[in-house]
């Protein structure tokens, strides 16, 4: 079979792999759709801190099973999956307590250990989720960041009813918005430098979309939701910027939640924070009853993941996905290989 490989930051190959045999636990999943995401670039521009070359990509996957290890009955041959990419210890405090996203030891494929960009992925049954037979292969892709948004959404408990602000309007910010609504938050703002990216969101049915170069973000929360402002902020950004404003614009007494990854040493106005007792959170990765709970909310109508697909690639130009994200990066939300088209 065929396998991707980044040998170094900004070089992809290609070699022929025999496929895997499945042990006793284990089914084989013809790979369909793989997506790119923020950190998968960062391995690409050699800025993954976790990550030694050479390396196997592929963490937002989708596919069909094609072979069962002989201990496996629940799933069957021809059923389409999606894989959970996090490789755990088992047996350290997080893990014992149920929070394996959270592991001593953490291991994600595609990062510190093979991931499923090859035409076949032996993968521990424990690791797969069906998808619906009617869900496509690209949106099965998008399970993962989805799965992301919901654990990041339910970090603060139950959303019905609440009024909600997202800061940044990318994949993730996006699907935080809409899992949000689709969680029962009365109402839902998100807001961004991008005109396209939040033409997106409004596309996917946020209820208010602010552009904060053109208007100050505590105006648009009072705009939006009165002089109660936002139940809890998400910061989806990830910047000084972004957190500086929720920091400063967030009703007293209130919630933030970090989503996003900051790509440095963070810089806020924590005596604010204190003054008004302000509970800042975050969130890591996810776990399976939020895929779940993601897969649940595509199937009732209330996420919509094919808006934010902007383009595909067949699995051998792998690298000129890499290089269309650099070149489109304010027009590009989510790009998908398409490893059985070569």
């Amino acid at each position: 079979m065929l396998q991707q490989v980044m040998t170094n930051p900004g070089e992809i190959i290609f070699r022929e792999v025999p496929v895997p045999e499945v042990k006793e636990n284990q089914v084989l999943v013809k790979i369909m759709n793989i997506g790119i995401c923020g950190s998968d670039i960062h391995v690409y521009h050699g800025k993954h801190p976790f990550t030694k070359y050479p390396v196997t990509q592929g963490h937002e996957v989708s596919g069909e099973i094609t072979e069962l290890g002989k201990n496996v009955t629940e799933f069957h041959v021809g059923q389409k999956v999606t894989i959970e990419p996090q490789v755990y210890c088992g047996h350290c405090y997080p893990c014992r307590h149920g929070k394996y996203n959270l592991c001593e030891e953490l291991k994600v494929m595609g990062f510190q250990t093979t991931g499923t960009a090859s035409e076949y992925f032996a993968v521990d049954a424990s690791k797969v989720t069906p998808i619906p037979e009617d869900m496509s292969y690209e949106e099965g892709a998008m399970i993962e960041p989805l799965a992301v948004a919901v654990h990041g959404v339910k970090q603060i408990g139950d959303v019905a009813g609440m009024n909600i602000a997202v800061l940044g309007a990318g994949p993730i910010g996006n699907l935080v918005a809409q899992a949000a609504k689709g969680m029962g938050a009365a109402k839902v703002l998100i807001t961004d430098i991008s005109d396209l990216r939040l033409a997106k969101a409004k596309e996917c049915g946020i209820d208010v979309c602010v552009n904060t170069q053109n208007k100050d973000f505590g105006e648009a929360m009072i705009e939006a939701f009165g002089p109660d402002k936002a139940d809890v902020i998400y910061d989806c950004a990830g910047n000084n910027i972004t957190m500086g404003q929720a920091i400063k614009y967030a009703r007293k007494g209130s919630t933030i939640v970090l989503v996003a990854v900051f790509a440095g040493m963070a810089e806020v106005d924590l005596a604010v924070a204190n003054d008004h007792e302000l509970d800042i959170k975050s969130t890591m990765m996810y776990r399976h009853d939020d895929y779940i709970d993601g897969i649940r909310l595509v199937n009732e109508g209330k996420v919509h993941l094919k808006p934010l697909i902007s383009k595909t690639f067949a699995f051998k130009d792998y690298l000129k996905a890499y290089q269309y994200i650099d070149d489109n990066r304010e027009t590009t939300m989510k790009v998908i290989i398409n490893v059985s088209e070569k």
